[in-house]
Order: structure tokens, then C-alpha cells, then sequence
């Protein structure tokens, strides 16, 4: 299960393996900021709470605009970061702005 958490909105849904976290929001209608989806913009910026191991490692793209410390504490960029396994994972958006 996917728990997609924003300022306005919650949903839990099943995730589907392959598709981003963006586009599962986005599948979903959730207000979901975003401007590029290829890791540049960060705008899609988010926290993953539980079930970080079930998802990519964090793309290069991930590694050139966040800092390592907050890759380290859980976040992510939702356009870069896939679905791999199933189990538990909770998100909640965290833009920067």
C-alpha cells in the first residue's frame, strides 16, 4: 500500500511497481507540485516515512539538487523515485516553498 500525503489531501492506494511516486499522485488528482519531472525543479520534493527500501536509490538527478543530508533523512524527489517492491510506504509532499 501507498500512503500520498499533501498540505489538502490523503489517499492510500495500491502502488503499481515501475511508476514514480509523481506519478501515482498525479494518477490520483492529488495536488501534487511539479515543473519538470527530471529532477531538476525539485518542486516535487518529499518525504518518505516508511518504506524507503522499496523504492530506487536515489538517481543521479536525486544526488545533483538534493543535499546528502536530506537524502539521508528520507527525502526525495517524487518524479525520480520508483516503485520496486510492494509492502508499506507513506509519503507526504515537502517542497521546499
Amino acid at each position: 500500500m501507498l500512503e500520498l500525503k499533501t498540505r489538502k489531501t490523503q489517499k492510500t492506494i495500491q502502488a503499481v511497481f515501475g511508476l514514480t511516486i509523481l506519478d501515482h499522485a498525479l494518477k490520483e488528482d492529488m495536488d501534487w507540485g511539479f515543473s519538470c519531472t527530471r529532477g531538476t525543479c525539485a518542486r516535487c520534493r518529499c518525504y518518505v516515512a516508511t518504506g524507503r527500501e522499496l523504492l530506487s536509490v536515489p538517481s543521479d538527478e536525486e544526488e545533483s539538487r538534493l543535499e546528502p543530508e536530506e537524502i539521508a533523512q528520507g527525502y526525495r524527489l517524487a518524479c525520480q523515485c520508483i516503485v520496486k517492491q510492494s509492502g508499506s510506504i507513506s509519503v507526504t509532499h515537502k517542497p521546499y516553498f
